[in-house]
């Protein structure tokens, strides 16, 4: 059984404290939970009638384990794919919104699984991802692991301002790409070569 509280906890951790970085879309967050999560939630922690960045501030790492547990693992459904999924799934959502069960969903199409690709836990889902697990029991969380580093390649790609979360100012990865790798085996993890061809192309 996956210790979901753990992996919530974790998540948190790697998140880190309150940070207001002017090139993340997500805005104000601490301990991950941005400005609109908390918005959308009310959280209205200081009771002033507004949500706004001094709530962000005031959230403790207990509430953010809370609301990752309820409203990026529960309620998205992340609890019914099969058990060796649940940490990078859990982790990339909380990341990446729905585009995490977007990029399982067609990875799992790649796979030759018919299954629709709308950012959404259903039967559908549920079914064909125990059935890829089945079909590649040593393989799947690999391979999801190594989408994910891809998206976020992509991501960097096309948005200059966000190359900084993929590239370290010495060249080197960046947060989002070794985040991805805590969840790949260490024998599919890239080396620094292989990293800096990666992004060679940008200025």
């Amino acid at each position: 059984m996956t210790d979901v509280r753990r992996l919530a906890a974790d998540i948190v951790a790697r998140e880190g404290g309150f940070v207001n970085d002017p090139d993340d879309p997500g805005g104000a967050t601490n301990w991950g939970v941005t400005i609109h999560t908390m918005r959308r939630l009310g959280l209205d922690l200081n009771r002033d009638g507004k949500v706004d960045t001094a709530d962000v501030r005031l959230l403790s790492r207990d509430q953010a384990v809370e609301i990752y547990l309820e409203h990026y693992f529960r309620r998205p459904r992340i609890a019914e794919l099969p058990t060796p999924l649940h940490a990078s799934v859990f982790d990339m959502h909380v990341n990446a919104g729905s585009n995490a069960i977007r990029l399982l969903q067609q990875l799992m199409a790649d796979m030759g699984f018919e299954v629709a690709i709308d950012g959404l836990i259903g039967p559908q889902t549920i079914r064909v991802a125990h059935a890829a697990q089945a079909a590649a029991p040593r393989h799947l969380v690999d391979a999801y692991g190594i989408a994910r580093r891809n998206y976020y390649y992509r991501l960097a790609d096309a948005r200059p301002a966000s190359r900084k979360y993929a590239r370290r100012k010495d060249g080197g990865k960046g947060g989002w790409i070794t985040r991805a790798e805590e969840f790949i085996s260490a024998r599919f993890h890239l080396s620094d070569a292989e990293h800096r061809e990666r992004i060679k192309a940008w200025a």
